[in-house]
């Protein structure tokens, strides 16, 4: 393929974990007309293969014009996060905590959102979205707003001349609840998606994530559809 430079506004980068987030924020650009390429990373996470599995699944449904799976798997070697190293102990959740918990993965996204400007350059992609929630999030430094501007300034100085690519956080301000209700709305496919920390077979329920999710939908007045253990 050869490089063009100039990004179509209309074709998105979709950082696609396999989870609820950014299945939902890749339906909600669709709905929006986008063409829609999906991006995920192997980096040596507990729940790899069912992310990935979940990934594809979510890619096929969604209809995704391009998808991508890179390995980053130099994260787990670097460790400092108990995603990626057995040794630390995976916490139980605390959502009312205001530490950030074991499961933070030292900068991951930055590594992430580059490898996405570096594809979106590539194939004229003028936007990269990723589900980035603040508000009702485990506290990850690197999923707030204050990260994404410095991240935009970066992609602007740090690109070609004649690109145009903008990050999108749609649903950075939005509850779990609120995510739960805009994905049923949608008839984004939760179903297939997966937030469990710990478990490739039925979600664990105590994990952060987990946590987080069933609140989500139990405050959103809807049963999860996943299975949990």
């Amino acid at each position: 393929m050869n490089v063009n430079p100039t990004s179509d506004p209309s074709r998105a980068v979709v950082l696609a974990s396999g989870g609820m987030d950014s299945c939902v924020v890749a339906a909600m650009l669709r709905a929006e007309g986008m063409e829609v390429n999906m991006l995920h990373t192997n980096y040596g996470q507990r729940t790899e293969g069912k992310e990935l599995e979940c990934f594809h699944a979510i890619a096929d449904r969604l209809g995704a014009a391009r998808r991508l799976t890179v390995d980053l798997r130099h994260m787990a070697a670097i460790g400092g996060s108990s995603l990626t190293d057995t040794r630390i102990e995976l916490s139980h959740a605390a959502l009312d905590s205001r530490d950030i918990p074991t499961s933070y993965v030292p900068f991951r996204n930055a590594n992430i959102l580059a490898i996405a400007v570096s594809w979106a350059e590539t194939i004229g992609a003028g936007v990269v979205a990723i589900g980035a929630v603040e508000e009702d999030s485990s506290g990850y430094p690197d999923c707030r707003r204050e990260f994404f501007d410095a991240f935009q300034r970066t992609i602007e100085s740090g690109t070609h001349p004649d690109t145009t690519i903008r990050i999108a956080t749609p649903v950075i301000a939005m509850s779990k609840a609120e995510i739960v209700r805009t994905g049923l709305t949608l008839g984004a496919p939760l179903e297939l998606t997966w937030s469990c920390y710990r478990s490739e077979g039925a979600a664990c329920g105590v994990c952060d994530s987990c946590a987080l999710r069933l609140r989500g939908f139990e405050r959103a007045g809807a049963r999860d559809p996943i299975l949990y253990a």
